[in-house]
């Protein structure tokens, strides 16, 4: 593993309200910080409790001031929700790493006609960023036993496409997974870093 430290780096997790980005940036964090980074996170809710999109900022690398992510200066992109890392896109910097959830959550106005959910984004991303990861995060947690996990799925994958995946993540949810939680989360991160 390369020195995390090395750079400060920014990542910008998009989702939904009720996806879980706010519970995947804290164990993100904590586990960045074990590994000897500064870092500073900050979360922006929006209307997430209506289906409103969700957004959390963190910052690492020696010493990091701010937590803010301008446009064009996000390393990595994650979304849990394809639509919103269309959304999101224009954050990432050229040359980042994209990882989306081809996982599909309708709009309101999706769901009442007024608007029609847009084809092909997976592939549209693809070609605009060519280090892209993109599977099925909700998929795999409903097949784990809850779609609650796929929040934790991602995380899994992110970490292993970060090359972070020798820290000891497991302890880092252990501290902050309610204990009935820690078996499925522990199969939902090893299954989302399985899909590298």
């Amino acid at each position: 593993m390369t020195d995390v430290t090395a750079r400060t780096k920014s990542i910008l997790l998009v989702g939904v309200g009720g996806q879980g980005t706010i519970l995947a940036s804290k164990v993100l964090s904590v586990g960045l910080m074990r590994a000897g980074c500064d870092v500073k996170m900050s979360e922006i809710h929006g209307m997430s409790q209506r289906g409103g999109s969700v957004t959390t900022h963190v910052k690492f690398g020696r010493k990091v001031y701010s937590p803010v992510i301008n446009a064009r200066e996000a390393d990595i992109l994650v979304s849990f929700e394809k639509v919103e890392a269309a959304r999101w896109l224009y954050n990432l910097k050229s040359g980042g790493m994209l990882v989306v959830n081809d996982y599909e959550i309708h709009p309101l106005s999706v769901l009442t006609g007024e608007a029609k959910y847009p084809d092909e984004i997976i592939n549209k991303l693809k070609t605009r960023v060519p280090n892209t990861i993109s599977f099925n995060a909700g998929q795999i947690a409903e097949g784990l036993g809850s779609i609650k996990a796929q929040n934790i799925v991602l995380l899994g994958a992110l970490v292993k496409g970060m090359k972070l995946d020798n820290l000891d993540w497991f302890k880092v949810l252990k501290d902050i997974i309610p204990p009935k939680f820690y078996e499925l989360n522990v199969k939902a991160f090893s299954a989302g870093a399985a899909q590298l």
